[in-house]
């Protein structure tokens, strides 16, 4: 039986360390600069603190298994005793020093690039969504990107962060440490990814209700592909096509003209022009709906239009009341923002 619960036991912990190492969202898989130094140190920590782990364990189990002598009380025996408790002292402060050092080694180059910032992207984090913001010379150069940032492979990209309401935190385990975003002040990072893929973040910041809900995804492409994306994010929304599914599509754009979703998102190339919530021009491009809640299908979409606070209460989506044929025509509509 014993045997068993050993066994099980171990199952157990390798299953949950293979878990916690793996995926998307993993420090232990750095795949930039700032990251592969969080990561050595992160593994530097674990194997030292490990050792320092063992030693007291042992020194306790050869404690408590080793019979009292009459010689212990000897004056050879105290000076024996002193020299090990010396001993110990200075290996405290050796192991001591040895962290302090990995420390601020590691800590050396995460607040700045060491090269100049390919671009600068404004991350703005609210109650529970984020918006990454590029902006260029011209204000027609302007893009937004809810919850979706994409950036070039191999250059550093500098992020200004900051909050609309409470304290978040930005955190991309893969491509840098966590960085807290204060209302009325502008954080400083950079990450920079060398590798093409999808990263997933987090709000690592306690920040209400739907603080678990609250996701984005990094996009890192080849530099060409992703200056094909920002060229298409500058772009306008599209006209409807001709033909069945453009009428369809025409008629849920004037629903969505005519109902609460106007008053809440924009959709550039037309009347809407809010920005209380996630900007819409190219909401069907994108991976997830709802900051990572959901994949960016046509039925999760018309979940989260009629029903938004069964998806994730509390959040700042209203649920929106239309008729079967009025739905079907705005996902429709949104469906051809790409």
């Amino acid at each position: 039986m014993v045997g068993r619960l050993r066994t099980v036991s171990v199952a157990v912990l390798s299953a949950c360390l293979t878990w916690s190492c793996g995926g998307n969202q993993n420090m232990f898989n750095p795949q930039g600069p700032p990251a592969r130094s969080i990561a050595s140190l992160g593994w530097f920590l674990l194997g030292l603190l490990g050792a320092v782990y063992l030693l007291v364990l042992i020194a306790l189990a050869m404690a408590l298994l080793r019979r009292r002598h009459d010689s212990d009380m000897s004056p050879a025996a105290t000076a024996r005793i002193t020299r090990n408790v010396t001993i110990a002292t200075g290996l405290t402060a050796l192991t001591l020093v040895a962290l302090a050092v990995a420390s601020v080694a590691a800590d050396r180059g995460l607040n700045s690039p060491s090269g100049p910032g390919a671009i600068t992207v404004d991350v703005i984090g609210h109650q529970w969504w984020w918006d990454f913001q590029y902006r260029d010379v011209s204000p027609s150069d302007f893009v937004t990107s809810p919850n979706e940032l994409h950036i070039p492979v191999g250059v550093p990209v500098v992020l200004k962060a900051q909050s609309r309401d409470v304290i978040h935190s930005f955190w991309v385990p893969n491509l840098h440490g966590k960085r807290d975003l204060i209302p009325g002040v502008i954080t400083n990072t950079w990450i920079q990814a060398d590798n093409p893929g999808v990263y997933r973040g987090q709000c690592a910041e306690f920040c209400g209700h739907q603080h678990a809900h609250m996701a984005f995804t990094v996009v890192a492409e080849p530099m060409d592909k992703f200056q094909e994306w920002i060229q298409h994010q500058r772009q306008p929304a599209i006209e409807p096509s001709q033909g069945p599914a453009g009428d369809q599509a025409r008629r849920g754009r004037d629903v969505f003209m005519q109902s609460p979703c106007v008053t809440c998102h924009t959709i550039r190339g037309t009347d809407a022009g809010s920005h209380v919530g996630p900007e819409l021009t190219h909401v069907s491009s994108r991976l997830t709906l709802a900051a990572g809640t959901l994949p960016n299908t046509r039925g999760h979409l018309a979940g989260w239009i009629s029903n938004a606070q069964s998806v994730k209460p509390g959040s700042r989506m209203p649920a929106v009341s239309l008729p079967a044929d009025d739905l079907q025509n705005v996902i429709v509509y949104l469906r051809s923002l790409r």
